[in-house]
């Protein structure tokens, strides 16, 4: 988050010009936004799924095109006027065709479950709708008989998910009840080796067999591991499944080729979605990557599932894969790994147990049983010494989705920030102090608690200051001055 001394003066004066006009209509709301900064440069964020964007990309969202509506695709939209729109979404998808080396890349998702179901709708208009059209020699739903309309919407419901378990790392829009996407499939699921904690590709390639799905599901939020994605496509290939792979959290490993070979979902999978926020360090949102096949499936996103497109976010997507294009972001990539890998093992030198004994990626999945706690009070005596984290599932987590036994932890925003290894040796020390000095608390009727717990006196403001010497080495937007 460096900057070149000139451009010091212009960050600040273009964000203090930007908090004025709010100011000046509600300034509740500028006082917000200023505090939401000052809070980000005091706490060590080690969420996995977020990052810092670079004012680069802030400052572009906030722009005309947040006015327009424009429906449809480049050159085929519902509205008049959108020639600036298209040179917007035409050079994002170029530099995300680059980036990626897919095939077709598609913008317009507003996030990860947005661009989820546009996946799920482009498969199942490939795989499903066409061919029904073709049986009744009709070009579009509109055209077909009310009895042919009512078996095709019957059939579109009666398709099959495999995906990754939920307490094994997978997602919950990867066909699990709460989501729609478990009201969309009947699903199964996937978990991992009971002892390693590791991805069984025979237990998959089993379940795959048994259970015949349409769509085959890789990726992860939870997963401390690389996936084998040449494998993946093999057991997809053997049972006549799709493969969709979901790296929204490992984006920016694949963009800056850390994930290579049989680990870049991109040559083995028919369709990819994605965050651009998260490892990739764009703005919150969403997107497709597609070969030649579902291509015209996944532009009908609109009117499919999306409402109209955000110009001013597909702008700032544009202007983030623009970055991820430069060899500045390779070495980041890199750094983000190095650090989830050191943040790891000074935890396990220090005691912790961390599912699969380590990681490969951004992230590191802390099993705090062995601190005696559960995840939501290890979450938030962490948060009172201004560690942010998120509690998370662990394989077979007897503590359920809510209160959970695991807190899960990521380097990219650190990274960002500009800590090093030794720097996340340091918060491991740090997180190991807080959770070390924390006990379990109890109910007002005296029973034991999954929520409540007890912090050693003084732990906190001890944790908080040596953060605070730490995070002042590696400020954050340094050229940012709200004044």
């Amino acid at each position: 988050m460096a900057a070149e001394p000139h451009s010091l003066n212009n960050e600040s004066m273009a964000f203090r010009s930007a908090l004025d006009v709010v100011r000046g209509v509600e300034p509740r709301i500028a006082e917000a936004i200023g505090a939401e900064l000052a809070d980000q440069r005091e706490s060590l964020k080690l969420i996995a799924s977020e990052n810092y964007a670079s004012p680069a990309v802030l400052l572009t969202m906030g722009n005309w095109f947040s006015d327009k509506y424009a429906e449809g695709t480049i050159g085929r939209r519902f509205y008049a006027g959108c020639r600036n729109v298209d040179t917007v979404e035409s050079l994002g998808a170029e530099h995300a065709r680059e980036l990626f080396g897919a095939r077709h890349a598609y913008l317009q998702p507003h996030s990860g479950i947005d661009a989820n179901l546009v996946a799920f709708w482009a498969v199942l208009s490939q795989r499903v709708e066409s061919p029904a059209l073709e049986r009744a020699g009709v070009r579009q739903v509109g055209e077909l008989t009310e009895e042919d309309w009512a078996v095709l919407r019957r059939d579109l419901g009666g398709q099959r998910m495999l995906g990754m378990s939920l307490d094994a790392g997978g997602h919950l829009t990867h066909g699990f009840r709460p989501n729609i996407s478990g009201k969309m499939f009947e699903q199964r699921s996937y978990g991992t080796d009971p002892e390693t904690g590791l991805l069984d590709y025979d237990a998959v390639r089993a379940a795959a067999r048994e259970f015949r799905p349409l769509i085959l599901i890789a990726g992860y939020s939870a997963y401390p591991r690389k996936v084998n994605f040449r494998i993946m496509r093999e057991i997809a290939d053997e049972v006549g499944a799709t493969l969709m792979v979901d790296m929204a959290h490992f984006a920016g490993l694949v963009a800056g080729k850390v994930f290579t070979g049989d680990f870049d979902p991109v040559p083995h999978a028919q369709i990819v979605t994605t965050t651009t926020h998260k490892s990739l360090r764009g703005p919150r949102g969403g997107m497709v990557l597609c070969d030649d096949d579902l291509a015209p499936h996944v532009d009908r996103g609109c009117p499919m599932v999306l409402g109209g497109p955000l110009p001013h976010v597909m702008a700032a997507k544009a202007v983030a894969l623009a970055e991820a294009r430069q060899p500045a972001f390779a070495d980041y990539a890199q750094r983000v790994v190095d650090n989830a890998r050191a943040l790891g093992e000074g935890l396990m030198r220090r005691g912790a147990r961390l599912v699969t004994g380590g990681t490969d990626n951004h992230l590191v999945l802390l099993d705090v049983t062995g601190y005696g706690l559960t995840g939501r009070q290890a979450e938030a005596a962490l948060l009172d010494a201004g560690i942010v984290t998120n509690r998370n599932s662990v394989p077979r987590d007897p503590n359920g989705a809510w209160y959970t036994s695991g807190i899960r932890l990521g380097t990219p925003a650190l990274t960002t920030r500009g800590l090093d290894t030794a720097g996340m040796d340091q918060v491991a020390d740090l997180i190991h102090t807080v959770l070390d000095s924390t006990s379990p608390g109890t109910t007002r009727d005296g029973k034991p608690s999954k929520a409540n717990y007890v912090l050693a006196d003084g732990v906190a403001e001890r944790v908080a200051g040596r953060s605070a010497e730490l995070l002042a080495k590696h400020p954050l937007y340094p050229g940012v001055d709200l004044g």
